[in-house]
């Protein structure tokens, strides 16, 4: 007998494909999706490492508390093992990912620590990206100027990093938003509430500045950004 594709061993459990749905919209961590789900942490734990093991689901260790960890659904990777399902049962069905149509406008506010790596990389990444569609903004808890390997990154890239700088959150206090995205982990745990309830995502990454070979951490962290906002730019194309 024909063995399931992985997708469909991984996702097919109502369980698992909840799990999915709720970490396609933003990092988590366990209690969060015992809370949202109203399950058991044994049971979401339980399948959790099912869906790590199949590679659909990736973890790290929160900068804010070691404790805790953070848990992300790979979409890129998803996005692969369904289109490898899809033509295990047809060629004609083999999924391919459209290309974001044009982003409905809105506004979107990155927050970091210091706003002076990650934050500031998404929000020249998103203006970018979006052909200017989508109003970014960045900030930070405690600014520190922009990061020159951060300057040297986006450079790479064909951005412009050389004038930004950095921002406190207060100085966007009270302004509305479409979307608030935390790329810190501590400033996840400091961030304030907004007016207008705007969609509050969080990416859990680490500090390029923190990282020990320097400028390639950058780069990674660019890279990680960019596919993100790719996958984000379907979700502002739809909503």
């Amino acid at each position: 007998m024909e063995e399931l594709p992985p997708f469909l061993q991984a996702a097919a459990h109502p369980l698992r494909w909840r799990l999915l749905g709720e970490l396609s919209r933003s990092d988590r961590q366990v209690h969060e999706l015992t809370a949202l789900l109203g399950e058991r942490q044994s049971l979401v734990s339980y399948h959790l490492g099912h869906l790590r093991r199949a590679e659909l689901v990736r973890s790290r260790r929160s900068a804010a508390d070691a404790r805790d960890i953070y848990y992300r659904l790979d979409l890129t990777h998803c996005g692969a093992q369904l289109a490898a399902a899809g033509g295990a049962l047809h060629p004609a069905l083999r999924y391919v990912a459209p290309r974001p149509a044009v982003p409905a406008p809105t506004s979107v506010l990155f927050l970091c620590t210091g706003n002076s790596s990650r934050s500031q990389m998404a929000e020249a990444l998103l203006r970018e990206r979006s052909n200017g569609t989508i109003a970014a903004h960045s900030a930070g808890s405690r600014p520190k100027p922009v990061h020159p390997d951060a300057v040297a990154a986006m450079a790479a890239r064909g951005l412009d990093l050389s004038t930004a700088r950095p921002k406190h959150l207060d100085e966007f206090a009270g302004r509305r938003f479409g979307h608030v995205i935390t790329l810190c982990d501590k400033v996840r745990e400091v961030c304030p509430e907004f007016p207008g309830h705007p969609d509050t995502i969080h990416w859990s990454m680490p500090d390029p500045s923190a990282e020990p070979d320097g400028r390639p951490a950058f780069d990674r962290a660019a890279d990680e950004i960019a596919e993100r906002l790719d996958h984000f730019l379907h979700t502002c194309a739809t909503t």
